[in-house]
Order: C-alpha cells, then structure tokens, then sequence
C-alpha cells in the first residue's frame, strides 16, 4: 500500500515541477521583453544598444549605452520592472571619439639643409645645455638702464669769437640796423668739446654808422653780432658792441664796449698811420678789429673776409647732439 502511494505521489510532483519551471521561463521572457521595449522607447535610452537577458527573475544588462545618464536609466528601468529579483548592469558607456589632429606639413628647408639632410651620413647629436626655467629668467631679469642724456653746454661770457665777414661794409655806404653775415674763423671749444665749429655762420648788426665829413666830424662803424649757427641750430647770442671810428688825418681807433673787454685796437697796417698799430693793444685784450683800411677820405672800409674779433657779453647755452 505504501508503495503504491509513493508512485502516486512521484509523478505529481514531477508535473508540479514542471509546470513552475514553464511559468518561470514564461516570466522571464516576459520580463525581457517589457525591460528591451522600455530602453529602445525611452527619449534618453532608444539610442543606446543594450540587450536584456533573464533568468529566474536575475536582469543582465550588456551592450553599449550612449552617456553615463543612459546607463542610470536603463538600469532604473529593470529594477522597476515587476518581478525582478536583482539587476547586473554589464553596460559600457561608448567613449567620444576624438578629431582628428591635422598634421601641418614641415616649412621648406633652405638647400644646404635640404642636402645635409638627405645625406646618407648620420649626423651627429649634439647634447643639449640645460635651460633654466623660464619664470626664473624673468624673476631675475633687470630692466637696462636708460642711457645718461647729453647735458646742455654753458659758454660763458667773455669767450673771443674770431669772425671772417662774407660781406662789406663801410662807414659811408652802411646804414645803422643793416645786418651783415660772416663765419667763424676759429672753432670755440668748451672742456675739450667742440660747441661751435670753424665754418659756423654768424649773424650781425651795423649798430652805428657814421660817413665822416670832409672838413669836421669823424667816421664811425660800429657792429655787434646776434645770432650764430652751428650743427643745425640758430642760437640767438649777444656781444660786446666793436666800435670803430676814425678822426683826424691818419688816426683811427677800434675797441670793444660790453661783455668786459677792456678794450682792443687795429691788427694791421692802416693807411696813414703806422705799420702794426696796437698789436699789442689787440693780443692783451683778446678782443678788438683785425685787418681793414682806410680810404683817401678817412672813411672806414671793411672788404669782405675781414677778419673781426668779438666777445660774448652774456653766456650761451648751446643744446647737446641728438
């Protein structure tokens, strides 16, 4: 009796068995189904390529989803499906490709490098100096120094101009306020520099000029310079004023008034008076008239190239060389 139960009872279960086994497959596949229709409708999961396998209620996920957010949502969607007893998520998230680097071509060599480097001989490396970092070259850098400026030159006064005028004058044809021109005759030098050099054109004033008479008075031509130009510039200037008359037969006198010359005379024979006459007036007070002659009448004449000395009554500042 025992027996017989036994057998009735073994074929039950088996068809028991049986049937849950179907029902379970029958769910998973249904679970399948549901969880691939919900990613490949989805709006942030229809573009990835994920497949869907279950197995006894366990969801496996594997394939390729477009960004992480896909990946959280495909998984979120199998975890909510009914009768899901776990999720694997074996997704990979697709890596962005990167753009392609275009390869500049390298610049034309000029020939002999081109035929160094074509040679067939190896050249031979040369070991490279180490460089210092670079923001440690520009904490160390100093800035240069700005060059010193030129300073201006003082020329003082009393300093001889030595003069070779370009036109003539007379005291009987010379109107008083007619200016003349010359050149230096001898540069001027301060310290050991050239301020004014021999050429520089000079600008003057016929301060007095008087025609002397035939029976009295006398002849006057008197002169001052104004302005010299050197290395480009015009520099306004003021000297002592070179009075020259001539009274008498044969007397003539030249000195120098301003600028604290003490006086000058004639260099040179003068007509009808003596040969020489105060050389040595002249040499003592740096200053004075230098050549010249006397017409029949006694009037002054200064031929062109007459060669006169002034002195500066005041200092000038000459500007330095750009």
């Amino acid at each position: 009796m025992r027996a017989g139960k036994f057998t009735l009872v073994l074929p039950l279960l088996l068809l028991l068995g049986g049937t849950e086994s179907c029902s379970r497959k029958s769910s998973d596949k249904k679970i399948a189904k549901d969880v691939q229709q919900q990613v490949s409708t989805d709006p942030e999961t229809r573009h990835s390529q994920v497949q869907v396998t279950v197995q006894s209620g366990k969801v496996t996920l594997t394939g390729e989803v477009d960004t992480p957010l896909a990946q959280q949502e495909v998984e979120q969607i199998a975890q909510k499906e009914p009768g899901v007893k776990a999720v694997d998520d074996e997704t990979l998230v697709a890596s962005t490709p990167t753009p392609p680097v275009a390869v500049q071509p390298p610049p034309p060599q000029p020939a002999p490098l081109q035929r160094a480097l074509s040679s067939p001989q190896p050249l031979a490396s040369q070991p490279l100096a180490p460089q210092p970092p670079a923001t440690l070259a520009a904490d160390t850098a100093e800035p240069l120094p700005n060059p010193p400026k030129p300073q201006a030159i003082v020329v003082p006064a009393g300093t001889t101009l030595l003069i070779r005028t370009s036109t003539s004058m007379s005291s009987a044809t010379s109107q008083t306020g007619q200016v003349f021109v010359g050149s230096l005759a001898r540069p001027v030098s301060i310290r050991g520099t050239t301020v004014f050099p021999s050429g520089s054109r000079v600008t003057g004033t016929v301060v007095d000029a008087q025609k002397k008479g035939k029976i009295k008075g006398e002849a006057v031509l008197n002169l001052t310079l104004t302005s010299i130009t050197a290395n480009g510039r015009t520099y306004s200037i003021r000297t002592g004023v070179l009075e020259n008359t001539a009274k008498g037969k044969g007397k003539r006198t030249a000195a120098t008034t301003g600028g604290g010359a003490a006086g000058g005379a004639l260099l040179g024979g003068i007509a009808g008076g003596g040969k020489g006459v105060g050389v040595g007036a002249l040499v003592g007070a740096g200053a004075g008239l230098v050549g010249g002659a006397m017409s029949g009448n006694q009037q002054i004449e200064l031929p062109s190239e007459t060669a006169l000395s002034f002195r500066l009554a005041s200092a000038a500042t000459v500007s330095p060389r750009q």
